[in-house]
């Protein structure tokens, strides 16, 4: 980091909104009147924020304050692509620095993380224009900033995607399908995952946002309970393959397919179902990770990065999966009423939207 000249006061008229906003004796953000140097060069932040919505908050170091935009799905990775960005107050420079806990009820209430910080070369900065160069530890590349009305702007990345190799984020992708079957004889060469019953769902995860595909029909909202899901992913960009099963009164998963919940009309009655006869996802592949479709790994390596993603709570859960000694596997599933399990060869890629031999259904008895 560029090293710091002379300190001086933070403009007390630019941070008059930020300071009547909180109260210091409660939040542990920094006041408006802490005093603090300015860099050499100009730095900016970019904070990962886990308040009402998840959402990122961008900076750039401006006349002694921390202009600000949340940017609801973080800075945009690919020139094809723009993230709306809504200016917020000027924040102080101390803030660049700013990791913890908002507590609940406080503006702006919940955590807050580092999720890149650097420096930046200024291109031009107007009323309706800012242009610069990031020079981060996540992000590099030229950036503008268009102001389109009121507070609201558009966030554009101006350079070729700063990974070469990146793919766009897919859409209309459908689930690989397994074949009925008998346990193989060289179940060595298989993996083993139990078998649910539930609704299959492909999840779209971008920006910490979600959308819940099944049977090619946009679900997202008959679940209330998963878009969580896109806080606990933050902003890793994913495609996961899974299951939609039922949660019995102890949130544990009830195999069979759950309530389709589509003659529910109203949020209110999904917001009751989703608390009286929640659902979670089981999830057991991974499509698209980080700008790269995963579909051409073998099963091994793509559950490596799938569970390298770490999702476990109430309403999504991450099975492990056993190599070999399928027969085992079957019995205790076939003990817990379970339908049975799914054989998949280790080595096997992700054939979407086909029915392969690949994988085998095998039924417990």
């Amino acid at each position: 980091m560029p090293a710091k000249k002379a300190t001086k006061k933070a403009p007390a008229k630019k941070l008059a909104t930020y300071g009547a906003k909180r109260d210091f004796d409660v939040t542990p953000e920094p006041p408006p009147d802490v005093e603090l140097g300015d860099s050499v060069h100009p730095r900016f932040v970019v904070q990962e924020h886990h308040a009402t919505a998840l959402h990122w908050d961008f900076r750039l170091e401006r006349d002694g304050v921390l202009v600000s935009w949340a940017v609801p799905k973080g800075v945009p990775p690919d020139p094809k692509v723009n993230h709306l960005a809504v200016q917020t107050e000027d924040h102080p420079l101390p803030y660049i620095d700013f990791a913890g806990e908002i507590p609940k009820g406080e503006y702006g209430g919940g955590t807050v993380k580092i999720w890149d910080h650097g420096w930046y070369d200024l291109e031009k900065w107007d009323a309706r224009e800012v242009k610069f160069t990031l020079h981060g530890e996540r992000v590099q590349g030229r950036y503008v900033l268009i102001k389109t009305r009121g507070k609201q702007w558009l966030m554009h990345r101006m350079d070729p995607p700063q990974d070469p190799t990146r793919e766009p984020f897919p859409s209309g992708l459908r689930p690989m399908l397994a074949k009925n079957g008998t346990l193989p004889r060289d179940d060595e060469h298989y993996g083993f995952e139990i078998a649910w019953g539930g609704r299959r769902a492909l999840i779209y995860v971008e920006g910490g946002r979600i959308e819940v595909d099944a049977d090619a029909t946009n679900v997202t909202d008959r679940y209330p309970e998963l878009p969580r899901l896109g806080r606990a992913v933050g902003s890793t960009e994913v495609v996961l393959d899974g299951e939609l099963v039922a949660l019995d009164k102890n949130e544990q998963p009830v195999p069979g397919v759950p309530p389709d919940r589509a003659d529910l009309e109203t949020d209110s009655a999904l917001r009751r179902a989703a608390r009286d006869h929640p659902v979670a996802v089981m999830l057991f592949d991974i499509l698209y990770c980080e700008g790269h479709s995963t579909t051409g790994l073998p099963y091994t390596e793509r559950r490596e990065r799938l569970e390298a993603l770490k999702l476990s709570g109430t309403n999504w859960q991450t099975p492990s999966y056993h190599k070999g000694d399928g027969a085992a596997l079957l019995k205790a599933a076939g003990g817990q009423g379970l339908p049975g399990v799914v054989a998949k060869r280790l080595d096997s890629a992700y054939a979407a939207g086909k029915r392969s031999g690949d994988w085998i259904l095998v039924a417990a008895k």
